[in-house]
């Protein structure tokens, strides 16, 4: 997971908690900006969501695009 790493490296952050009604949501930011948001889907490892979270930061940096899965939900 060498996106999340570099983001940590960086001063990044990482965190896995409830938000608002949602009972588990990754999120990944940068020291500036929330850069993913990612809602664990049912049935879905702990592994596979930090993998889905790696992707999420590869695309933020390569094209700068934000991952936002809470707006989905509401």
């Amino acid at each position: 997971m060498r996106n999340i790493d570099e983001l940590l490296q960086d001063g990044g952050s990482v965190s896995i908690e409830p938000r608002d009604d949602i009972p588990c949501v990754a999120c990944a930011a940068d020291v500036h900006n929330t850069i993913a948001l990612l809602v664990r889907r049912n049935g879905e490892s702990l592994t596979a969501l930090l993998k889905r979270l790696d992707k999420a930061v590869a695309r933020y940096y390569s094209d700068t695009v934000v991952t936002d899965e809470t707006e989905e939900q509401g």
